[in-house]
């Protein structure tokens, strides 16, 4: 057996799942690092043109990389539609971050039973 078909035949909550749930928290901390000063530089507090223009694209874009990482493992079913629902209602970091916790919290449920 390949490389590959261990990994296709894994069970949920293998390794595959939790590297690519590691993948989506590390691009949701990194934007939400990226939100707090894209927020602070906003017209409503400091009203930075210059900082918004770099940053608001850099948070979309990572906010597309986080909607499709999340969808991905659900068409995968190693989690439900939920998932990506949820990131895109608190636009990203907040809702990937939650989901991750709760995921691994199953996973570590399945694991001990």
């Amino acid at each position: 057996m390949s490389n590959s078909e261990d990994l296709a035949s894994e069970a949920p909550g293998g390794a595959r799942e939790i590297r690519f749930l590691n993948i989506i928290a590390i691009v949701a901390v990194i934007d939400f690092l990226l939100l707090i000063p894209l927020i602070w530089a906003s017209r409503f507090v400091a009203d930075k043109h210059e900082v918004v223009s770099v940053l608001g694209p850099l948070h979309g874009t990572l906010f597309i990389v986080l909607i499709a990482l999340c969808t991905y493992g659900s068409m995968q079913k190693w989690w439900g539609w939920w998932f990506p629902i949820i990131t895109v209602l608190t636009l990203g970091p907040p809702g990937s971050l939650i989901g991750d916790f709760i995921i691994r919290r199953q996973i570590k449920e399945r694991a001990a039973s």
